[in-house]
């Protein structure tokens, strides 16, 4: 049997996942015709077509699906066994882009420390900061992302996970809104003004509405926006009460001083939620396969280190 040309194997796996020969073409800087030849050669070594069209777009057949996972493995192994040993990473000439899925809430809240905490020790490294539109194992599996930061869900049972922290919700209002002359805010006042949401996939209820009604109490949302820093910056313009996240306002209501620099925060009060709700815990997750890559568990220890020293624990 002749040898199998192993390049096909980088080609087959972007295939696999673009789903597309234009976008394969483009990931791998090759002309739309010279991806068409390495489909052709792909599907003779395969005995399949892989791809076929379906109406305007092209589709995986029953075969690729399968081979879709092994693949993504094989090119996985291939890069770990050619990439150079890294038992004792030299940080200081390292080379390297490590990409973090995180939403905007934590990029505002830890990211410029956690660049800082990296570039003093590996100046040549860069930090990508993936925007984090779904909950999914995928992009782990799959190696576009190094690391996951956020709330734990369905990313199967063999994520590694650590807690980084644990984080409650605050209400926000601009500063010289009727409820930051107040010294407590109660459940009726707080329903008595109008509220701003952030949710990616436009929910308008949760814990805290829950909360309420058990008091026959009930929020009037006014707006819905895809992020919390998005939710603070019309809150700050607004009349509306911002629901977001403890860490996103340094951890402490506006009623104690934050730091001078805070300027974000100048414009707006913080309070304590009149309705009790359950902390939720950050965690980040990262696939087995880089559980011990010294730059892997240095960037882990590094995103634990930061997140706690920001929480004071």
């Amino acid at each position: 049997m002749p040898e199998a040309d192993l390049n096909l194997l980088i080609a087959l796996d972007v295939l696999l996942a673009d789903g597309s020969v234009v976008g394969a073409a483009r990931r791998l800087g090759l002309s739309a015709s010279a991806m068409s030849r390495t489909l052709t050669r792909l599907r003779e070594a395969t005995g399949d077509p892989l791809l076929v069209r379906a109406g305007r777009r092209m589709v995986l057949t029953p075969h690729a699906e399968a081979l879709r996972q092994r693949t993504q493995n094989a090119v996985h192994e291939a890069r770990a066994v050619l990439r150079p040993s890294t038992t004792e990473a030299d940080f200081s000439t390292l080379q390297r882009t490590l990409t973090i899925r995180a939403n905007d809430g934590f990029v505002e809240a830890f990211g410029a420390s956690l660049i800082a905490a990296a570039t003093a020790v590996a100046p040549l490294v860069r930090l990508r900061f993936a925007p984090k539109l779904e909950k999914t194992a995928a992009y782990l599996r799959d190696g576009s992302a190094d690391l996951e930061i956020g709330v734990l869900g369905e990313m199967g049972p063999e994520v590694r996970v650590q807690a980084l922290f644990r984080d409650r919700f605050l209400g926000v209002v601009r500063q010289g809104h009727p409820l930051a002359m107040e010294r407590e805010v109660t459940a009726e006042r707080y329903t008595a003004f109008g509220h701003v949401v952030a949710s990616r996939r436009g929910r308008t209820s949760g814990p805290v509405d829950e909360a309420l009604a058990a008091l026959g109490l009930e929020r009037t949302i006014v707006a819905v926006v895809p992020s919390f820093p998005a939710a603070l910056a019309v809150a700050r313009a607004s009349d509306l009460i911002a629901l977001v996240p403890a860490s996103l306002m340094g951890n402490q209501p506006e009623q104690q001083a934050l730091p001078a620099s805070a300027t974000a925060f100048a414009t707006t009060y913080a309070f304590e939620l009149p309705v009790k709700t359950e902390e939720i815990t950050v965690s980040q997750m990262w696939h087995p396969r880089l559980e011990v890559d010294p730059v892997h568990r240095w960037l882990r220890q590094l995103a634990l280190t930061v997140c706690r020293e920001r929480q004071g624990l």
